[in-house]
C-alpha cells in the first residue's frame, strides 16, 4: 500500500468513528424548547372557590334561649335543586316539644287552681256577708233600744248608748274586713291571672319556635350548604350552631364570582381591575376570564389553625356558564403585568451558579453553555433579556448530566 493509500485509509477510519460517535450523540434524547419573543405576563396563581354574587341568605332561627342549643337533625345535600316551599333544614325540636308539653300541663293546673281560688273566695265573701249583716242587725237592735230608752234610768240608758257604740264599731269592723277581703283576692285572681297568661305567652312561643325549627326555601335555586367553621366541614345533621347563622345559600347563577386569599408577599402586586384567568378544578379544559373586583385591606388567618396571614381578593368572573356552580374550586391566574416584544424561556431551561445565570444553547455539534441576563419570572417563563435570540433552542435540562447517565447504561 503506498502512502497516498494509508492516507486514505486514516481519513476513512476517523470519518467511522466519528460517525459512531455522533450516532451515539443522537441516541441521546434531550428535551428543548425555542426561545419565543412576544407578550410576556407576570402573573400570580392562586387557588379559590366559586361564590354568587348575589344570593339569597338562609340562616338559622332565632330562638329563645330557654329553648337551647339549636341541633341540625336533618339538612339538604350540598347543591341539591330546591323548590319554593321546600323544607330545607330540620332543627331537633325534642326540647321544643318537651316545654310545649310542661307549659301545657302547668296551665292545666293554673286553670284548676284558679278555679278553685275563685270558689273559695267567694265562700268566704258569703260567711263575710253574713257576719257583716248579723253585727248590723244588731246594730240595728242597739240602735231601737236606744230610742226607747226616755224613761229609763241614766244608768241604763248609758249602757245602751255603749252598746250602740260597741255595735258601730263592729259594724265598721264588718265592713272594712269584707273591703280588705276583696282587695286581697282581687290580688290573688290577678297574680294568678298573670302567671296563667304568661304560661299561654310561653306556650304560644313554644309553638311558634317549633315552626321555625322546621326552616322552608323562599324560592327555587340551588342550595349550597355553607361551612362549619368549627369542623372546616359542610354542616350536617348533628352539627349545633347559633341563631341567625347562615347555613344555606341560594346563589343567583348568573353572576359569580371567584374568591381568593393573596399571601401578604403578593398582595402588593394585586389591584383592582387586573385581568384574570380561572380555571376550574373539575373542568380543567374550560377557562373563564374575570376581573379584580375587590382587595381586602386587613389581613386575616388563612384558618383557625394557622398564622399565616393572607388578604381575601373578590374576581368578578365574566361569563356564566353550566359548569360554573358555587363551591366550585378554581385556579386562578391574576395577570399582574404585561411586557411587550420581549425574548423567553421556560424556567426549566435556566441554571444559576452563584450571581450568574446560564442556558444550554443548541448548535450543530451539541450544546453550548451560554451566559444569559434574565429579567422578571412567572409560574412558568423568565424573560431573557440578553445572550439569546428568538428562535434558538435551549435544553431544558442539562445535557451534560444526560449523556452522562446514558454512558453509564
Amino acid at each position: 500500500m503506498n502512502n497516498k493509500s494509508k492516507v486514505w485509509a486514516v481519513l476513512l477510519c476517523c470519518v467511522g468513528a466519528l460517525a459512531v460517535s455522533c450516532g451515539k450523540k443522537s441516541a441521546v434524547h434531550v428535551p428543548e424548547a425555542k426561545v419565543t419573543k412576544g407578550v410576556f405576563y407576570v402573573d400570580i396563581y392562586e387557588e379559590g372557590e366559586i361564590e354568587a354574587v348575589n344570593s339569597i341568605n338562609i340562616s338559622s332561627p332565632n330562638i329563645p334561649w330557654r329553648f337551647g342549643n339549636l341541633k341540625i337533625s336533618n339538612i339538604v345535600t350540598d347543591g341539591d335543586e330546591v323548590q319554593a316551599g321546600d323544607t330545607v333544614i330540620t332543627f331537633d325540636p325534642a326540647e321544643v316539644r318537651k316545654s310545649i308539653l310542661d307549659y301545657e300541663d302547668r296551665l292545666v293546673v293554673s286553670n284548676a287552681e284558679m278555679e278553685k281560688m275563685l270558689a273559695q273566695h267567694e265562700l268566704q265573701m258569703e260567711e263575710l256577708n253574713a257576719d257583716y249583716e248579723v253585727t248590723r242587725i244588731s246594730h240595728e237592735i242597739s240602735r231601737m233600744q236606744l230610742e226607747s230608752a226616755s224613761h229609763e234610768s241614766e244608768i241604763k240608758k248609758r249602757e245602751i248608748q255603749l252598746n250602740l257604740e260597741k255595735a258601730d264599731i263592729s259594724l265598721a269592723r264588718a265592713k272594712e274586713q269584707i273591703e280588705n277581703r276583696r282587695r286581697i283576692q282581687a290580688e290573688e285572681v290577678k297574680k294568678k291571672r298573670l302567671s296563667i297568661r304568661q304560661d299561654e305567652e310561653r306556650l304560644a312561643e313554644a309553638h311558634s319556635t317549633l315552626d321555625k325549627l322546621f326552616v322552608v326555601t323562599p324560592s327555587p335555586g340551588i342550595a349550597i350548604v355553607s361551612r362549619n367553621h368549627s369542623t372546616n366541614s359542610k354542616y350536617q345533621a348533628g352539627d349545633q350552631c347559633w341563631s341567625q347563622q347562615q347555613l344555606i345559600q341560594l346563589p343567583d347563577l348568573s353572576k359569580l364570582k371567584a374568591k381568593v386569599n393573596i399571601n401578604e408577599v403578593d398582595i402588593s402586586q394585586v389591584t383592582k381591575g387586573l385581568k384574570v384567568q380561572i380555571r376550574p378544578d373539575a373542568f380543567s379544559d374550560s377557562i373563564f376570564t374575570g376581573t379584580v373586583t375587590t382587595v381586602a385591606n386587613l389581613a386575616q388567618n388563612k384558618d383557625n389553625k394557622s398564622k399565616i396571614k393572607v388578604f381575601p381578593v373578590e374576581i368578578v368572573i365574566d361569563q356564566s356558564n353550566k359548569n360554573l356552580l358555587p363551591g366550585l374550586t378554581v385556579s386562578c391566574r391574576i395577570i399582574v403585568d404585561e411586557i411587550n416584544d420581549v425574548c423567553y424561556v421556560p424556567l426549566e431551561a435556566l441554571h444559576v451558579e452563584g450571581d450568574k445565570s446560564y442556558v444550554y444553547k443548541k448548535t450543530v455539534t451539541g450544546y453550548d453553555k451560554v451566559q444569559v441576563q434574565t429579567g422578571p419570572t412567572n409560574s412558568d417563563y423568565v424573560i431573557i433579556e440578553s445572550g439569546l435570540d428568538e428562535g434558538d433552542k435551549v435544553a431544558l435540562v442539562d445535557p451534560t448530566i444526560v449523556e452522562t447517565e446514558k454512558e453509564k447504561k
